[in-house]
């Protein structure tokens, strides 16, 4: 009984945050994006359409951001010929529009021709015209526009461009302030836009410690103010400008006291409103479906079948439309509990029709002690019950109380919006159930499974289980080791991510980066990250391995071959190709278990680190798809190796020689050797600054292989070195300044 109470008090320590435990807060996540898919409405919302930036529009239309004068036309078509009701911009307008050349005219007129009054004339006639950012102005002015802007935290906090009025100030609310996400800077729209626009709302996301958008603030504090986000903003336009009023769970405050604000209160023509909010005041995001064009959720209307005036007039009337985009260029998708790449218009969207709705999903502030109540009930309960019954019957009861729990925390968030936690209460009756029936077991195999936690993501499954047979060995505390690390970057991703849709690049993303780890893990490698289009990997840690040099290049090795393959399947099934560019490096790390509270990573960190990835740019300099250090290589005898230069990398003085492996010994035919001898003559002679011996032996190299892109580039660098006065001291060494 005793043992069966620890997982009661801790999980009472978590609720009441005392003692915060990660696991139960990805486990609360994860219950709860659980019970929103299954809950999730899949029906269209007729009242709301998104006008999309999509891929389709930019190849249209032309790159974004688009000049202010088709801007103007786009919101033009949508008030005056569409008939919408309200026009919410996830965007923001940050910079003046100077597409037009009128600022050059002018500049003409003060300066160079001043004194020609019919130029100036005539650039006066032209402003109207020519005064982009002016003409989309007049567009917003008097009509039913909402723009975007957004806050920051960034370490200078900055302010660009011109904030809205704020809903609620220091003086409206007595002096006290509110429980808010407090933030030192903003990106706001310029000021002629700014003025002409009737709203504003920010439209940040609140994005929880696993990346997953699950909830939008309301409102947001900045120096003592409080602004609305971009969902309320456009709610408020719907309903007439209605005032808004805080609702606090408390009648009184002091001073300078943060307020637990309980919701807000609208009043408008048509009678009141109600959104209730959390303690960071804001609402959880109602998601109706899986999102994007074919989510279900809302209509999407490509943004240039608007400007170009291809839909029927009068087919958007008295819709809210909001104004975002679906490219993954301009980089607002989000990973959502239902898509991981939603996007982030939709959110919004999904807010404004919980709105209309009258629905609101909400944390209270009582969930806290809800938690604690539930979970010392039920833990209670199994604790000084489960001892005195049999193992059948101990497990219909641990089942019995874990289908209540379940089932009331559903009726609570289905009739009543209450996002309450679940996820403590029933890891508690799962855990005391558990130690009940198999302590001895737990017990023993604690030590074993805690490590394999902590390494099955990072390191190939057969390392793991060789640490586990002598788990005492092996930690994630910081240490200086010598290893090897790789840094591999796709070539051509952002033409692929051009040209194919986001659930497409997705696949095709996946089933690459599938390849390239699995060449990396069966050489022994741990994987470090995936940053975007690049895979980062290490070897010699955390199980040491004196060869890790030489696995690092057999897997790079593998890489290229892996990555050939692919192309030729793409080319006979008709999609892009793409390359890789490989960077390895040897040398003394600091290796361990690194990063913040919120989120840590087993990872590599040193100079040695720093240039294996300068290494890997340099392989789009020299047309090679692996470049290693002389560390590397000398770490890596059984490799044939050519050697490409010697280069200066940004960050550090001195020279460091680098290779690109071309295979085992046995793998290259005579001819190649061959080459590979006349290409290190020609390198020596080209350090000797003996022009005319390495001109010759590069002519003999390119007529072999002339389509060999290391010789196009000593090519052109010998034109460039050849004019140069011979230096006495000149080592041969490539500067490269950037990274």
């Amino acid at each position: 009984m005793a043992w069966a109470l620890v997982p009661v008090v801790l999980g009472v320590l978590h609720a009441s945050g005392v003692l915060p435990l990660q696991l139960l807060e990805r486990l609360e996540h994860l219950v709860y994006d659980v019970r929103l898919r299954l809950t999730l409405p899949h029906t269209l919302d007729e009242r709301i359409v998104i006008i999309d930036i999509d891929e389709s529009s930019l190849e249209r239309v032309g790159r974004w951001p688009w000049s202010r004068d088709k801007m103007a036309a786009f919101t033009t078509e949508l008030f005056e010929r569409q008939g919408v009701s309200v026009v919410g911009f996830d965007l923001v307008f940050a910079e003046a529009d100077d597409s037009s050349g009128l600022k050059s005219l002018q500049q003409l007129s003060r300066g160079p021709l001043k004194d020609d009054a019919r130029f100036a004339g005539e650039v006066d006639r032209l402003v109207p015209e020519l005064d982009f950012d002016a003409r989309f102005a007049s567009a917003l002015d008097t009509q039913n526009a909402v723009l975007g802007y957004y806050f920051t935290s960034d370490r200078d906090g900055k302010g660009r461009g011109a904030l809205p009025a704020p809903v609620f100030t220091p003086q409206q609310l007595g002096d006290s302030a509110l429980r808010a996400t407090e933030w030192n800077g903003y990106g706001s729209n310029i000021d002629v836009l700014a003025r002409a626009a009737p709203a504003a709302g920010f439209f940040n996301a609140m994005a929880d410690a696993d990346g997953l958008v699950r909830a939008l603030p309301l409102l947001a504090e900045y120096q003592g103010r409080y602004y609305e986000s971009l969902a309320l903003a456009v709610y408020r336009s719907l309903l007439g400008g209605a005032d808004l009023m805080p609702a606090f769970a408390s009648a009184e405050a002091d001073v300078g006291e943060r307020r637990i604000l309980r919701g807000i209160a609208l009043r408008h023509a048509g009678g009141r409103a109600f959104l209730p909010v959390d303690d960071q005041l804001a609402t959880l995001v109602p998601y109706r479906g899986s999102g994007g064009p074919l989510g279900g959720s809302f209509r999407y209307v490509s943004a240039a079948d608007v400007l170009t005036g291809q839909l029927a007039a009068g087919s958007l009337r008295g819709k809210v439309a909001l104004v975002g985009t679906t490219a993954v260029g301009l980089q607002d998708l989000r990973a959502t509990p239902v898509g991981r790449t939603y996007p982030g218009v939709e959110t919004h969207a999904n807010v404004l029709s919980g709105f209309l709705d009258g629905k609101a999903i909400y944390r209270p502030d009582y969930g806290p002690a809800y938690d604690v109540v539930q979970m010392m009930v039920a833990g209670l309960l199994l604790a000084f019950s489960l001892p005195l019954l049999g193992a059948g019957q101990a497990l219909l009861l641990g089942g019995v109380v874990f289908a209540a729990l379940v089932g009331l925390n559903g009726w609570l968030y289905l009739g009543f919006g209450l996002a309450l936690p679940l996820a403590s209460a029933l890891a508690v009756v799962l855990l005391v159930t558990a130690l009940d029936m198999a302590y001895g077991y737990l017990t023993e195999s604690r030590t074993k499974r805690g490590l394999a936690q902590l390494f099955g993501t990072y390191v190939p499954p057969e390392l793991v289980d060789e640490m586990l047979l002598a788990p005492e060995r092996y930690s994630m505390q910081a240490a200086s080791r010598e290893l090897t690390v790789m840094f591999c970057d796709m070539r051509g991703f952002t033409a692929m991510s051009e040209r194919m849709e986001p659930v497409q690049l997705q696949a095709l993303l996946n089933d690459i980066f599938s390849r390239l780890t699995q060449a990396i893990r069966a050489q022994r490698g741990t994987i470090d990250k995936y940053m975007g289009d690049c895979v980062m990997a290490f070897w010699g840690a955390p199980v040491p391995t004196p060869q890790h040099a030489a696995l690092a290049v057999r897997a790079a090795l593998d890489m290229v071959k892996s990555v050939k393959l692919l192309n030729t399947q793409h080319r006979a099934s008709g999609l892009p190709e793409i390359g890789i560019g490989i960077g390895l490096n040897t040398g003394s790390m600091c290796v361990g278990d690194m990063g913040s509270d919120i989120r840590r990573s087993y990872t590599v960190i040193g100079d040695a680190v720093n240039l294996g990835s300068r290494l890997e740019g340099l392989c789009k300099v020299y047309g090679v798809e692996i470049v290693a250090s002389e560390a590397t290589r000398m770490q890596a005898p059984g490799f044939v190796w050519q050697e490409l230069d010697r280069v200066r990398v940004k960050g550090k003085e001195d020279a460091v020689a680098i290779f690109c492996p071309l295979g085992e010994p046995g793998a290259l035919t005579q001819d190649q050797k061959s080459q590979l001898d006349q290409w290190h003559q020609a390198l020596a002679s080209l350090r000797a600054q003996d022009w005319a011996a390495c001109d010759t032996q590069l002519e003999a190299l390119c007529a072999a292989a002339p389509e060999n892109p290391v010789l196009a580039w000593y090519r052109e660098r010998l034109a460039q070195l050849r004019v140069l006065p011979y230096q006495p001291n000149w080592d041969g060494a490539t500067r490269f300044d950037t990274k």
